[in-house]
């Protein structure tokens, strides 16, 4: 399903929320882009996708960006990104024909490794669990989510529509930022769906078996549901979610402290609809969306207002070290120091 984009944040440790709050740090990036997906590698490598067949890398954290289009692909939408270095990265647009493509040379060329003609075929999200085994997913393929996984980082790709979770009337998933989707851990994974039925399923066998929980959010708006969920581990993790129709919409996050059994609802909610959520240290994760950003010092037991700049679309952290980057609308990327 269809969503919004983030931008470019680099901070150290949070400790506590009596600490200042981080500021935001704008960088100059071409103002038609609207970037959705972010993957930071380390505290200097780290790509973005955007619509127009962008794809953009920094390889000096944040401070400079080049931007690419890939070639024969100018059309299409890339929402979901994943890099595992500098040279190589697997992206994947929305709608049909879907295509997973894969560089290995810092984007300058990218082959086809996957492909689906289906004019259902739309891509929500990809993620690994290690620098080999991933999974990509996407909205309802013959009643069943489309669910495709690699074993060779991205080289090759096996279907696995049998295994895939039966969804239900109306439900699908929400391309806003690539994070509807956490690989966590050795083997657990994590999918928010959203739409009529709102839902979270959970695998702990790598996308084998799924098992379905409703965390309790609002029901039964065709633009509204979960938008993204974030592990700091495999116990503790927060989701956020809204309706594209009400970015105002309220008291929609929860965190849980058990896997993902149980979700209970915060203190204290972020402003309004957000598009992504993502840990930064174990207690301290960011939530990002069209009435700005808020932060929480309590792994989701709380929420504060942290900027009131709209239009940012998703939040990443490197996965080694403490690069975190923002992307959206508008061209807009920072840092957040």
């Amino acid at each position: 399903m269809r969503t919004v984009p983030g931008i470019c944040l680099s901070f150290l440790t949070l400790a506590a929320a009596a600490q200042p709050l981080p500021k935001l740090e704008m960088i100059p990036a071409p103002g038609d882009l609207t970037f959705w997906a972010v993957s930071a590698v380390d505290e200097s490598v780290a790509w973005v996708s955007a619509n127009h067949g962008t794809v953009g890398r920094t390889l000096d954290g944040g401070k400079n960006w080049s931007f690419t289009h890939v070639k024969e692909r100018e059309s299409l939408e890339f929402r979901s990104i994943y890099a595992f270095d500098a040279n190589t990265a697997i992206i994947a647009n929305v709608g049909s024909p879907a295509f997973v493509l894969r560089t290995t040379d810092g984007g300058l060329n990218w082959s086809t490794v996957y492909k689906s003609d289906s004019p259902d075929a739309f891509i929500d999200g990809v993620d690994f669990w290690n620098n080999k085994e991933g999974i990509v997913y996407g909205d309802p393929l013959n009643g069943r989510m489309f669910q495709i996984t690699t074993k060779n980082a991205g080289e090759n790709w096996s279907v696995k529509l049998s295994l895939s979770p039966v969804l239900a009337e109306g439900e699908a998933s929400f391309a806003s930022s690539g994070t509807g989707i956490r690989c966590v851990g050795g083997s657990m994974a994590v999918i928010a769906t959203g739409g009529l039925v709102s839902r979270l399923f959970t695998s702990t066998d790598k996308g084998t078996s799924w098992q379905a929980s409703e965390p309790m959010l609002r029901q039964g708006s065709k633009t509204g549901g979960i938008f993204s969920v974030a592990f700091a581990n495999e116990k503790n993790g927060v989701l956020v979610g809204g309706d594209f129709a009400d970015s105002l919409a309220a008291d929609l996050a929860r965190y849980t402290t058990d896997g993902g059994r149980i979700w209970i609802m915060p203190a204290s909610s972020p402003g309004g609809t957000r598009w992504c959520t993502e840990f930064l240290t174990e207690t301290v994760a960011v939530a990002v969306g069209p009435t700005g950003g808020d932060i929480t010092f309590d792994a989701g037991k709380t929420w504060t207002t942290l900027f009131h700049d709209k239009d940012f679309h998703v939040v990443r952290k490197s996965r080694m070290g403490s690069l975190v980057i923002l992307a959206g609308r508008g061209g807009k990327l920072a840092l957040l120091k």
